[in-house]
């Protein structure tokens, strides 16, 4: 198409030529490879972690699909934090930072080197909007490919996952659960690559990504270990090669609609709390104008469908095997809360793309409701506001019977000692637990709670005890729990000033987070409240937790006033 690639031809006439193409025919490139488009595959395999670890091959695919439509594969690496592996620990806070690096990355080698489109390829539950993020703010044509899920563990008959562990833990510590149980399960749960199988983080973004139109139909529950995903990644780089020559971009494609496609996939799937952190990034590096506010908005129109995990039975598997994310899709466009005519990176719209499928879900599962008998009425990541959090918090609501307490509160300044008091009996039902210190500046990195949360779920009290953090959440959990309250507590936001005993409310239903108070007390405790000094004063902690925005902004490091 251009001497290199079409975009560098500028920089590739007189001088700049022949050291350009010296360096290419170094790598093996032949004279007739300089008019083909040059493609990246940014691939974030590695043996740290599950997610990751099936990688390679896809990657291997990724390749072979782009030297057969024409193009010239160019690979870069991308890293990865394992959620699972840090989750309790100081690693737990380069979760978050690693989305940006991801993106930095991705970014960083699309521009440098030029690259006419990027395939994306990751599986760990940053990998997806970090590399997300990475393909819009470069804006070549571009598809992602997730790495697929794992399949379930099984131990006496149940299947199992990372989560399980989780819960045994607090089953174990409550006398619930005998230690040959608790060992077998810990061994069994994880029983080869993909990610996490329920509709945790990793799940919940990959399925969103195909409702958004930047990955194929079919592709985001697939696992990681069946044949099939490698057919579709082949298939992957056909397709970008056809966008590349139709010039057809990320941000021609991600746009206020289509991301409504994905925030109503992500409602009837009952996906993660991070999606709403995570999808205020992607729409800041699409530049569409989203707010915390338009979750609420989707919210109430579009019901949880999706009987899945973690607060249902099945896992993203079977999501995969009823259907999928396409019949969950037209389910929605055939009562009109999707939008059919966004274009996708297939080059057809998303009507085009679901027309053959039925308009309901087969009666031969029960993975996939129909409209008419929901899981919930509404979607189930309710936006919560109040004096405790005024720029919003997120509250998942699905699996409680009644999602309203008022109870004490409990005050911790980190994650080990909330969990050492839970797995001490020092909770009880009608507490109401506040973590905080812990968002995107004061931990840095706004590290995830699930040790806590799994705690409280595997001694009975995950319906009975509120938490809050201006943490985070693993997509594995559920209960009566809140996260990204915002302003964080390191930034002098209310929940900095509760003291325990205080009496909270968390209430779903109206929407509410009240920190029960009077106004002229809370006055006097902000009067004397001291910044703490920052954890971090060098390194990628430190940049972070100096450059990120707040949660309701989605904790970002270039929104610059």
């Amino acid at each position: 198409m251009s001497e290199l690639n079409r975009r560098s031809k500028n920089i590739t006439e007189g001088v700049a030529r022949a050291p350009n193409r010296s360096m290419y025919y170094g790598m093996g490139y032949q004279e007739t490879d300089f008019g083909k488009p040059m493609v990246g595959v940014a691939n974030g395999h590695s043996t740290i972690t599950p997610c990751n670890s099936g990688l390679q091959k896809l990657a291997d695919a990724a390749v072979q699909g782009l030297k057969e439509a024409g193009a010239n594969p160019q690979i870069f690496g991308t890293p990865t934090i394992s959620d699972g592996m840090a989750m309790g620990t100081e690693g737990m806070k380069y979760s978050l930072v690693s989305r940006e690096v991801i993106a930095d990355c991705v970014e960083t080698c699309v521009g440098g080197q030029w690259m006419d489109g990027v395939i994306v390829i990751g599986g760990c539950d940053k990998n997806m909007p970090g590399g997300m993020m990475g393909m819009l703010r470069a804006n070549v044509p571009s598809i992602y490919v997730y790495g697929g899920t794992i399949l379930p563990g099984r131990y006496k008959g149940q299947d199992l996952n990372i989560v399980s562990v989780f819960e045994a833990v607090g089953q174990f510590s409550a006398g619930k659960m005998n230690e040959e149980d608790f060992c077998e399960i810990e061994r069994r749960a994880i029983p080869g690559s993909g990610s996490c199988g329920g509709m945790y983080t990793a799940n919940t973004m990959s399925s969103a990504f195909e409702a958004l139109g930047m990955s194929l139909p079919y592709s985001s529950t697939m696992a990681n270990v069946e044949d099939e995903i490698v057919a579709s990644v082949k298939g992957c780089a056909a397709v970008l090669v056809e966008a590349i020559r139709r010039d057809l971009k990320p941000r021609d494609i991600v746009t206020k609609k289509s991301i409504e496609n994905a925030v109503a996939v992500i409602m009837a799937t009952g996906g993660s709390t991070n999606a709403v952190l995570h999808f205020l990034a992607i729409a800041h590096a699409a530049q569409v104008d989203w707010t915390i506010d338009d979750f609420e908005r989707v919210r109430r129109r579009v019901p949880v469908l999706c009987d899945l995990k973690p607060s249902g039975k099945y896992l993203a598997i079977d999501l995969h095997r009823a259907g999928g994310i396409p019949q969950v899709m037209k389910t929605l466009l055939s009562a009109g809360l999707i939008h059919g005519d966004c274009m996708t990176i297939t080059g057809k719209t998303v009507a085009e793309n679901l027309a053959g499928l039925p308009d309901a879900p087969s009666t031969n599962q029960d993975v996939i409701r129909p409209l008419g008998q929901p899981m919930y009425a509404e979607g189930h990541l309710a936006i919560l506001k109040g004096n405790l959090s005024p720029e919003g918090c997120v509250a998942k609501i699905t699996g409680l019977k009644n999602p309203v307490i008022t109870g004490p509160a409990r005050v911790f300044d980190d994650e080990q000692s909330a969990l050492a008091a839970i797995m001490a009996n020092k909770i009880v039902a009608g507490d109401v637990m506040v973590l905080r210190y812990l968002g995107p500046k004061g931990g840095p990195g706004m590290p995830e709670m699930l040790a806590p949360t799994g705690a409280l779920i595997g001694q009975g009290l995950g319906e009975s005890v509120g938490l809050i953090t201006d943490g985070r959440f693993s997509g594995g959990t559920w209960g009566m729990v809140v996260g990204h309250v915002a302003p964080e507590a390191y930034e002098g936001g209310t929940i900095a000033l509760v003291q325990e005993g205080d009496s909270i409310t968390i209430d779903a239903h109206t929407l509410k987070l009240e920190l029960n108070v009077p106004a002229d007390e809370l006055a006097r405790r902000r009067a004397a409240w001291v910044k703490p000094a920052p954890r971090y004063t060098r390194g990628v902690l430190a940049k972070f937790a100096k450059n990120a925005c707040s949660a309701s902004g989605g904790a970002v490091l270039d929104k610059f006033e």
